[in-house]
């Protein structure tokens, strides 16, 4: 079975969710991955399908006109002044635009609090009919693949996932082999990207609200093989989930536009993996 793509916010971020799903119809994905959750930072556009009626029926009229599925919303994310009703309205519009998962991420360290709380919003995103799949950072809450496993393990729901992202597992130490040991059942997508093996030497971004966020990460991700992650080890290991490309590079932004930036990771991701056997 060929290789499902799907374009994620934070690779075009700032586009709005029209076109964004255009973008990713026109460039080739097979689904999309909106941002309709915001993390409020600075100059950071939010796109609340719940507030904004015109925004809900245009972005559903785009998904049907280019046959395009949504596969997930973000950013879900588990914090120490969480208001879980502040999801429920997004969570609600996600399943009726189609949607099949929620990405999140945790943001304190205190486990009996984000364990709890990730239980709650698993339960939730169980009552609307998704998955909940949670991603490790280095720098976050729950910083590593044992980590997460711990956590989901402990959550003992259905609907409740680990979600990789290449360049943070990389830099978290988490290997090929760490993966192919895994049991499968924790994963449903993966998020795909290279960049630097490490965090040394990142600038970090100024006057960010609620949780720090490395330069590389948010601007300076790498196209598949140029970059120094297994991208090729980490994919492999686990072969048969869609990947959703989440690859922000601001100066291919800059240089290509969002559709040309899009293209691009989609056409190299394509080679990196006909070249190293993974195209299928």
């Amino acid at each position: 079975m060929a290789r499902k793509f799907s374009l994620a916010y934070l690779t075009v971020a700032g586009t709005d969710p029209v076109n964004q799903i255009r973008i990713a119809a026109e460039t080739g994905y097979d689904s999309v991955s909106l941002r309709t959750i915001p993390m409020h930072l600075p100059g950071e556009p939010e796109f609340l399908m719940h507030e904004d009626a015109a925004l809900f029926r245009a972005t559903k009229q785009a998904l049907k006109e280019y046959g395009m599925p949504l596969m997930d919303i973000e950013l879900a994310r588990i914090r120490p002044d969480l208001n879980l009703a502040e999801y429920v309205p997004a969570f609600e519009k996600a399943a009726e635009l189609g949607a099949t998962d929620v990405l999140g991420s945790i943001w304190t360290r205190d486990r009996a609090y984000y364990t709890d709380k990730a239980g709650q919003v698993s339960d939730m995103a169980a009552s609307f009919g998704l998955c909940y799949n949670i991603e490790f950072l280095p720098w976050a809450g729950v910083r590593n693949l044992q980590e997460a496993i711990t956590l989901i393990d402990a959550l003992g729901r259905d609907n409740a996932f680990i979600m990789v992202d290449t360049l943070h597992a990389g830099r978290a130490g988490v290997t090929a082999e760490e993966l192919r040991r895994t049991d499968p059942k924790y994963f449903r997508f993966l998020h795909l990207c290279d960049g630097p093996a490490g965090p040394d030497g990142d600038p970090v971004l100024d006057n960010i609200r609620d949780e720090l966020m490395l330069y590389t990460a948010r601007e300076g991700r790498s196209y598949p093989g140029e970059g120094a992650i297994d991208v090729a080890g980490l994919v492999g290991a686990l072969p048969d989930l869609p990947l959703s490309i989440e690859l922000p590079n601001a100066a291919e932004m800059a240089k290509r536009g969002a559709a040309g930036h899009a293209a691009r990771c989609l056409e190299t991701a394509r080679a990196y993996f006909a070249k190293n056997g993974l195209d299928r």
